[in-house]
């Protein structure tokens, strides 16, 4: 059987002690009692708000090879049975395991930070280096003090790219990070008025992901979107930090990925981009501007890593948005269907206006309305009130005329919009979803998006259990 670690390894990178007769090795490494696979360590790490310790017992009965525990919990312990390694700290444990794997490997390493775009940009980067090697990259959004340190961990030896998702939402939280990762590019997506509500403005926003820089290995790279307000700003930082390679991608007639011309559909785009002089066309498996800007984020990080670039290329044309991200469902709606797109897991004024625009160049059908379904969008503090209400622009510029609000903050935005704006506002998440299901119709083109902690991924659910997954019997003949 082929470990990802042994147990010597383990107990010597650990510096803990064995507790019990330990197996030869473990399969994997989980955080989650729910999900563990059979054959995995657990790591029972305290968090804010449960301790992982309280858990042992499930991921015993669901399968695990090794516990890791603190000693101080040991006694709490007593009656399970199975193996395990007692440690001082279980995240500082895991922290270790990161740093021995991030030593052990001779994968190309890159690292993505940004206020929006973090996570589909290490999506892409997933799909396209896939043909020019083994990829390791973060699940879901594992990208704090105890994800990124999870997924090194996690990276097996033999791994040909490491893709590591970093992110903040206060000064100082990127550094110690980077410094664990040690990338060989590090990538900002672009810097927008994310958790605004923790900095002054802009360029502190710019600074606390500009610390990815004091991570990057000797001789690596920095690539950096052009086309945002505080490019030259990040570039002297990246310059400051001695990085010896600085690029760029964007619209820019200077960037060195650069998008020249974008053709956008409600399913998919196709993007005209210059790259090492020669222009390329692209097809992306998924509608939006947005997502054309991240794939040359994607490419240029793909190609200074020395992927082959035209298999890159044509892995962005089964690309396809992700849970939360975008993702498009058509459901069956009385005789007709009508089209959700889920824009669920977070929101901020920036990725807002990116959403709006999808759902403007989508196309309802026969008596359909494009409905825009939209939730606080958090830790923007003082500056609440305005980035809400400022959301009136975009939408009347997209021409949505079918507005469904929940939240408190969402006040700003109702009180904003226009007469001549069809707006239903609910203070909670629960009974706009009920509104939801009760008022959509055939023909709809409805997107949900809101920030995480507002739960707009009820909504969401509410309506894929209420209506099925549209069939086209007709096209089926």
């Amino acid at each position: 059987m082929s470990f990802l670690w042994t147990t010597e390894e383990l107990i010597t990178h650990l510096v803990g002690r064995p507790f019990g007769t330990l197996p030869e090795g473990i399969t994997g490494i989980s955080i989650d009692s729910r999900s563990i696979a059979p054959g995995e360590a657990f790591f029972a790490i305290k968090g804010d708000r449960v301790d992982g310790h309280d858990y042992a017992s499930i991921a015993v009965a669901n399968g695990a090879a090794l516990l890791i525990v603190s000693e101080a919990k040991l006694p709490a312990l007593g009656r399970i049975t199975v193996p395990m390694i007692v440690v001082e700290d279980v995240l500082a444990a895991l922290q270790k395991l990161g740093l021995a794997a991030r030593d052990r490997s001779h994968a190309k390493i890159i690292a993505v930070t940004g206020s929006v775009g973090k996570t589909t940009t290490k999506e892409m980067l997933r799909r396209v280096l896939e043909p020019s090697g083994r990829v390791h990259a973060a699940v879901a959004s594992f990208n704090n003090h105890w994800g990124v340190p999870v997924t090194l961990a996690r990276m097996p030896a033999d791994t040909d790219y490491g893709v590591f998702e970093i992110g903040m939402n206060h000064a100082d939280e990127i550094r110690p990070l980077v410094k664990m990762v040690r990338p060989h590019v590090a990538v900002i997506t672009t810097i927008a008025p994310a958790h605004l509500g923790n900095f002054a403005d802009l360029e502190e926003i710019a600074a606390a992901k500009a610390e990815i820089f004091e991570g990057i290995e000797p001789g690596g790279h920095a690539l950096l979107n052009r086309d945002n307000s505080q490019f030259e700003y990040l570039e002297r930082a990246a310059q400051a930090a001695g990085v010896e390679h600085i690029h760029s991608f964007g619209q820019h007639a200077k960037a060195e990925f650069r998008l020249a011309e974008f053709d956008g559909s409600a399913e998919s785009s196709v993007v005209w981009a210059v790259i090492g002089g020669e222009t390329r066309e692209i097809a992306i498996g998924a509608p939006g501007r947005h997502l054309a800007e991240n794939a040359m984020a994607a490419l240029g990080a793909a190609s200074l890593c020395g992927a082959d670039l035209t298999s890159a290329i044509e892995a962005l044309g089964h690309l396809s948005a992700v849970k939360g991200r975008g993702q498009r469902h058509r459901l069956a709606l009385d005789t007709g269907s009508y089209v959700l797109i889920d824009e669920s897991y977070n929101a901020n004024p920036a990725s807002m206006r990116a959403a709006i625009a999808v759902l403007a160049s989508s196309v309802p059908t026969g008596e359909g309305r494009r409905i825009a379904v939209l939730g606080d969008m958090l830790e923007m503090g003082a500056f609440s009130k305005d980035v809400h209400s400022e959301l009136a622009g975009p939408l009347l510029a997209a021409g949505i005329e079918h507005v469904w609000l929940a939240g408190p903050e969402m006040a700003a935005l109702r009180d904003a919009l226009p007469d001549s704006v069809q707006v239903e506002y609910l203070e909670k998440t629960e009974d706009l979803a009920a509104f939801a299901v009760r008022a959509v119709r055939p023909g709809d083109v409805v997107m949900v998006k809101s920030s995480l902690g507002i739960g707009f991924g009820k909504i969401v659910a509410a309506l894929l259990d209420k209506h099925a997954p549209f069939t086209d019997t007709e096209r089926q003949i």
